[in-house]
């Protein structure tokens, strides 16, 4: 996808908080709270091989240097764009997709029987609660964080489901200019404060990425 239509889905996103930015600062929630249904539509966006140029998702999974018997959690996994490269990239582990919408994990699984990925399988989750069944040694975020609300609540569980493990997060810098609303936007300093909070230590930053930080976690001892 081109630049130029990323950004008219970006302008679609912030007529939904109305035209008047005061106005949307007094009534502005913690999180950006969109619907992603129709996955079949969405895969045409988030599988647009012209997303590789910044979103690099080989040079992300190698900077993971992830086992090969690893147990992933990709988490908002949508239609699988780094699912499936995560379940390539673990040919002794086993990759769990996570999603809130329904219609995305149907496509997930699907996805991963058409490819003969038997090593990914999508899960549905919850806005409050990723359900992940068993322990992983690393849950990844990407484009995800500034979605979920209750973030404090959320992210306990995530930590009590690390073995221990790590988490990643990856998502806009507000001088972006691809990715949601900037009202939306929640700094690399936020990030770092909020899991602070609930129990995780912040290892290290990965920088080459054009649009977005790139957060490392693990959970403090």
């Amino acid at each position: 996808m081109k630049i130029k239509q990323w950004l008219f889905l970006v302008a679609l996103g912030g007529a939904a908080v109305g035209m008047n930015p005061a106005l949307a600062q007094m009534h502005m929630p913690d999180h950006y709270d969109r619907q992603f249904d129709k996955a079949k539509e969405w895969a045409k966006t988030f599988d647009d091989p012209a997303r590789d140029h910044w979103q690099q998702p080989e040079r992300v999974i190698a900077a993971l240097a992830i086992a090969p018997n690893a147990t992933v959690a990709d988490i908002g996994s949508g239609t699988g764009y780094f699912a499936v490269r995560l379940a390539q990239s673990v040919p002794q582990g086993r990759v769990l997709g996570i999603d809130i919408q329904p219609d995305m994990v149907h496509y997930l699984n699907e996805r991963a029987h058409r490819e003969g990925l038997t090593n990914l399988v999508s899960r549905l989750g919850a806005k409050d609660d990723p359900k992940l069944p068993s322990p992983v040694d690393l849950a990844i975020v990407v484009d995800t964080y500034h979605h979920i609300g209750g973030r404090d609540q959320y992210f306990r569980r995530v930590r009590d489901k690390l073995k221990p493990g790590r988490l990643v997060i990856i998502d806009f810098r507000q001088d972006a200019v691809l990715g949601p609303p900037k009202h939306f936007r929640v700094s690399p300093e936020q990030v770092k404060q909020e899991l602070s909070k609930i129990g995780f230590e912040f290892v290290k930053e990965e920088t080459f990425l054009p649009q977005q930080y790139f957060l490392v976690f693990q959970a403090a001892s």
